[in-house]
């Protein structure tokens, strides 16, 4: 009979928990409705690359005031949270209530600590280029709502951009970064003259009329814009790009969301840098006796002859490139190859959503070759683009074909798979369907580029190009550039070294080509600690999949095990693994 009463007492005390839990998710999840709602609000131009479209005809605001209302925002809601008790919300609402929680932290720093808002141009940049480009990329409404909601920003142009010139700065403003703006900012017209314009023929007339009145207005305000950059920002343009080691640190540890530290990232990536060149190493041996069989290898080669060895296959690689003009057919052809091999050795389950290879918008180039731009969170099945950089019409021929090398045909296969399938457009096409648009919203970055370089060793592991070692060899020269990215990313910002050991560690350590290198400088100067999330994302999606295998055992199949890792959204990659082997969700 005790037994029995104990029995029940549990079962009493247990009901009691569950009721308590349902009812603590139902009110969290009137809270992150609220919050999304009200999130949205405080940048028109977000909100539409995010998918809510109540505000498209409006644009951001960019004032001291602006900044108080985002501050106070964030604050309140950070209250609100601190009112629940995480143990008595379900696994999944912990997680978005960690996500969130550490979201309104990161946006506070931002705000009140790092201050971009003052020495960032680029933020400004995007920020207008992608006001009109988020309207006209997708057809989310009829193309007559979208140009009119064009037309209204167009108009705001000048107020927005008097006020980027009142809140920037040009002291603390580094120079690389005011010189990429005086590249970018001009690409804000061609969005105008290749997304807008060619439409006014089609127009009722008012319309037209309206919209051809707006676009000069605009291109007045760009055209201005762009003198001040040129007369004012870059010649007073005095501020360090390295951020130093107590703002590294701090940005390091909200941008991953880890319990890894820069000291650990570093270890870690020394350590892979020696493995991987070893295996690069026996790799070429193999690669380099079918080209000249009877080589005997010494029994204790020299690091120098190692190098030699890896960079005399390499060139066998590269000596396969496509042509100048011919990157984006290239990258469509790749799009074929990799998705029948995903589909047919069933790596996961293939969304059916639209992707489009595209040249990339002109406002978004000089940071990366490639990007895949997938639609908002709240946007659900719109086209995705692979969007893929020319190469500049001023560049020499040496340095097309050190590009060209870089990006040969393997590469550009290790590109796709990486960007596309089943990459970046594969994961974020089956994360935004979790049900959660918090989590999607609050989307992490290091889960991303870990999951995209996690893919490029899951396909040459599966065979891909029939088992090609050139196409190995490639996989783990870009796996290089991930460690080697790690590396020089705390090196610029926090050691200070120069663009010469930089540059050294990029082309003789990771076997780099010059432009790539070259490109990768600019970047890390523009992009701190982001260069780290793909090293970062990478361990610890290996150490997940370590930890899946043997909790599974028999049971585990790839399809099984990336259909359960991306059907979670896209939150830090802990929040993953507690969630799919059933372990206490991270405090």
């Amino acid at each position: 009979m005790r037994c029995i009463a104990l029995a029940s007492s549990f079962l009493f005390v247990a009901s009691l928990t569950a009721v308590g839990q349902d009812s603590m998710d139902s009110q969290f999840t009137q809270l992150s409705k609220r919050f999304i709602g009200e999130f949205t609000r405080l940048s028109p131009v977000s909100s539409t690359e995010l998918g809510d479209h109540r505000f498209d005809s409006q644009l951001d605001q960019v004032s001291v005031e602006q900044r108080n209302v985002e501050a106070e925002f964030y604050r309140r809601y950070l209250a609100e949270l601190g009112k629940f008790d995480r143990d008595l919300l379900s696994r999944q609402a912990q997680v978005d209530h960690a996500l969130l929680e550490h979201a309104l932290n990161k946006w506070l720093w931002n705000l009140g600590t790092l201050e971009e808002w003052a020495w960032n141009p680029l933020v400004y940049t995007r920020l207008v280029g992608g006001s009109i480009y988020g309207l006209m990329a997708r057809e989310f409404a009829p193309l007559q709502q979208r140009l009119g909601c064009a037309a209204d920003r167009l108009e705001q142009f000048p107020r927005l951009l008097k006020q980027v010139r009142q809140t920037l700065v040009p002291k603390r403003v580094p120079p690389v970064h005011a010189q990429t703006t005086a590249k970018q900012n001009p690409g804000v017209l061609r969005i105008i003259d290749h997304m807008v314009e060619p439409h006014l023929a089609s127009l009722p007339t008012e319309l037209k009329q309206r919209l051809t009145r707006s676009i000069e207005v605009a291109r007045k305000a760009v055209s201005e814009h762009q003198e001040w950059i040129e007369s004012t920002l870059v010649p007073q343009a005095a501020g360090n790009f390295r951020i130093g080691p107590k703002l590294y640190d701090q940005k390091l540890q909200f941008t991953l969301h880890s319990p890894m530290s820069r000291d650990q990232i570093r270890a870690r990536a020394d350590s892979e840098l020696r493995r991987v060149r070893l295996e690069m190493y026996e790799i070429s041996k193999g690669v380099y006796l079918k080209e000249y069989p009877l080589t005997e290898f010494p029994a204790d080669p020299t690091s120098a002859y190692r190098q030699a060895i890896i960079r005399a296959c390499l060139e066998l690689a590269y000596a396969d490139v496509p042509p100048r003009d011919g990157i984006v057919e290239a990258a469509k052809r790749s799009l074929k190859t990799t998705t029948d091999f995903v589909r047919d050795h069933e790596l996961i389950t293939v969304p059916d959503d639209p992707l489009e290879i595209i040249l990339m918008p002109e406002f978004q180039r000089g940071v990366s070759a490639a990007y895949c731009d997938s639609p908002g969170a709240l946007d659900v099945g719109q086209k995705t683009f692979y969007a893929v950089a020319p190469l500049p019409i001023d560049w020499t021929d040496r340095q097309v074909n050190s590009f060209l090398r870089e990006y040969n045909t393997r590469s550009l296969h290790n590109l796709t798979i990486h960007e596309a399938m089943p990459g970046h457009f594969t994961q974020l096409a089956r994360a935004n369907r979790f049900p959660s648009q918090l989590r999607a919203v609050l989307q992490s970055g290091v889960f991303v580029e870990g999951w995209a370089c996690y893919t490029e060793q899951v396909m040459v592991d599966a065979g891909f190009m029939d088992n090609d070692l050139l196409m190995r060899l490639i996989m783990l020269k870009w796996y290089l550039r991930s460690i080697v990215n790690s590396q020089i990313d705390q090196a610029i910002h926090v050691d200070g070294i120069s663009r010469d050991e930089a540059m050294r560690m990029m082309v003789e350590d990771g076997f780099q080509e010059e432009r790539e290198a070259a490109g990768k400088w600019v970047r890390a100067q523009l992009t701190s600690v982001q260069l780290s999330t793909y090293f970062v994302g990478l361990q610890e999606h290996l150490d997940m999949r370590r930890a899946a295998e043997a909790e599974w055992g028999g049971k585990f199949t790839l399809k099984g095990y990336h259909d359960a890792v991306t059907e979670h959204g896209s939150p830090p990659i802990r929040f993953v693994q507690a969630l799919i082997l059933n372990q206490e969700i991270p405090r």
